[in-house]
């Protein structure tokens, strides 16, 4: 009995034993794995980040591009050294730019708070103007076309013959970052008083006037009312400083000099004081959309001169007015569309004059009568004299586009634009004197007519190709008119940035014609 009791412990604790060994060997229970899901709340492309209730979406887009006859990718041969079209004006420009966008929302009980991010990467061909010096010599002026949102371009390259001069740069741009929560947008985004288009009624060349267009975005507070059936209103209060300054001139300092070169004084801006107070009633339909804007911009000088002791203007209010309209479904095929705007303003050019499309000009051309020609003008939002109060510059103008689908793969666009810009008694009397015939330009031998206000023409045609979803190839061609009111000759003393000589000018109307050529990856 004894013997049959030890056999059953005994064999008991060997049983045990190799129990417990075998659980020795045997895996740990992992983690369940969280894998990334889809998001099917906002749209395609969406999914929850792990282990939250948000939902991410990242986008963006690669693009190679290359415009011809212009220093800038976004802008015509104008000013220095693009507008002097001689040796120091680039016949090209190259770009490369890759975009990235990120895009949260998450559901709460207050409604949807969503982030959006927006950045973009650039490499751009660089330019040269003259040194000015007596043996020659060219000054290297960066990227003309880099610094479209704000940032500061960061100048990149080698020495090159010994000298400092770099050849090209790169970039980092933040275009978009705002936070929307119930119904309020706070950050960097498009301005409420754009159209929904922006700068591209059916374009991709940047530089139409016409109307506003912040396509890098604007800091802003703003709150939007959805009163349902396509019906929204908004109000904004907007950053000034970035892209809504044309300039408060002095036209005390204004010389023949600085005139042709396209700047009318010194420009005394002060501090920000307000931002701008925008308004917006948009309503879409089936049909297309209707938007209405509104904005006050208030123009605040520093001083007539150097000190605080020489005294200033009081401030000036401007302000500017828009209508948008886009009419879808027209007879002329699937997806065609006609997108049209116009816009005035009073003390406020920049919601015409667009921040890249700029607002003053300086343009060489030929000449049978001189040298060569020249045409220049500039509107700022305010101008004066050391003494006197400020006067507005008013302007008015319209931009718009009809595309036609010739197929899935195929679309053109016929687009144009138009602005017109004005000046009052205190201008015209200071450069072109009480009868035209005097102050600083007028009086000149030579000039047999003087009017600052002056007109820009724009016309364009672009095609695009896309052979494959989300790959399209465009060729822009744009044609620019300068419209300026002087008339005669003028002695130009000549400039060393665009190596213009001293010499008989004719006062002559200008063109500018610029090709861009596009290939472009989003994803």
């Amino acid at each position: 009995m004894k013997l049959t009791k030890s056999l059953f412990l005994g064999s008991a604790a060997g049983l045990m034993a190799v129990s417990g060994a075998f659980a020795a060997d045997l895996p740990v229970k992992a983690k369940a794995v969280e894998y990334v899901k889809i998001c099917s709340l906002y749209g395609a492309g969406f999914y929850y980040i792990p282990g939250t209730d948000t939902c991410i979406k990242l986008g963006g887009y690669l693009r190679a591009e290359v415009a011809f006859n212009t220093n800038s990718n976004y802008g015509i041969s104008n000013g220095s050294p693009a507008g002097a079209h001689n040796r120091l004006s680039n016949y090209y420009q190259m770009r490369a730019r890759e975009d990235l966008n990120i895009d949260t929302r998450t559901a709460t009980e207050y409604g949807v708070v969503r982030t959006f991010f927006d950045g973009v990467f650039t490499w751009t061909t660089g330019g040269y103007q003259g040194s000015g010096s007596a043996t020659g010599g060219t000054v290297y002026t960066g990227n003309l076309g880099l610094n479209t949102s704000g940032a500061t371009p960061a100048l990149v390259g080698s020495s090159i013959n010994g000298t400092d001069g770099n050849t090209s740069g790169g970039s980092l741009g933040v275009y978009y970052a705002f936070i929307q929560f119930a119904g309020f947008t706070m950050g960097k985004a498009v301005s409420q008083f754009d159209a929904p288009w922006t700068n591209y009624p059916g374009n991709n060349i940047d530089s139409l006037v016409g109307g506003s267009g912040t396509v890098t975005g604007v800091n802003q507070f703003t709150y939007t009312a959805d009163f349902g059936q396509g019906v929204t209103a908004a109000f904004s209060a907007e950053d000034a400083t970035a892209y809504y300054q044309a300039g408060n001139m002095n036209l005390t300092g204004a010389s023949a000099g600085s005139m042709i070169g396209g700047t009318y004084g010194s420009n005394a801006i002060g501090g920000s004081r307000s931002p701008n107070l925008v308004g917006m009633v948009r309503v879409d339909q089936a049909w297309g959309m209707f938007q209405a804007s509104v904005a006050a911009h208030d123009n605040h000088v520093a001083y007539y001169g150097a000190t605080e002791t020489t005294g200033h203007p009081d401030d000036k209010w401007g302000w500017a007015v828009q209508l948008a309209l886009s009419i879808k479904n027209i007879p002329t095929g699937a997806g065609d569309v006609i997108n049209i705007q116009g816009v005035y303003t009073d003390g406020a050019t920049r919601y015409n004059f667009q921040n890249l499309a700029g607002s003053s000009y300086s343009m060489f051309g030929s000449s049978g009568v001189a040298y060569q020609s020249v045409g220049f003008a500039s509107a700022p939002d305010t101008v004066f004299i050391t003494g006197g109060q400020q006067e507005t510059v008013k302007t008015w103008g319209f931009r718009g586009a009809y595309t036609h689908n010739w197929d899935p793969y195929w679309n053109t666009a016929l687009y144009g634009a138009y602005a017109q810009a004005q000046y009052g008694s205190v201008a015209k009397t200071a450069l072109c004197g009480a009868g035209g015939a005097g102050g600083v330009f007028g009086g000149l031998a030579g000039v047999t007519g003087c009017n600052p206000d002056f007109a820009v023409a724009q016309i364009g045609l672009i095609t695009r190709w896309t052979p494959v979803k989300n790959l399209t190839f465009s060729g822009d061609v744009n044609w620019t008119h300068l419209d300026q009111k002087y008339s005669g000759t003028v002695g130009y003393a000549g400039a060393g940035t665009t190596a213009k000589p001293a010499a008989l000018y004719e006062l002559k109307d200008q063109d500018s014609i610029t090709l861009l050529l596009r290939a472009q990856r989003n994803w």
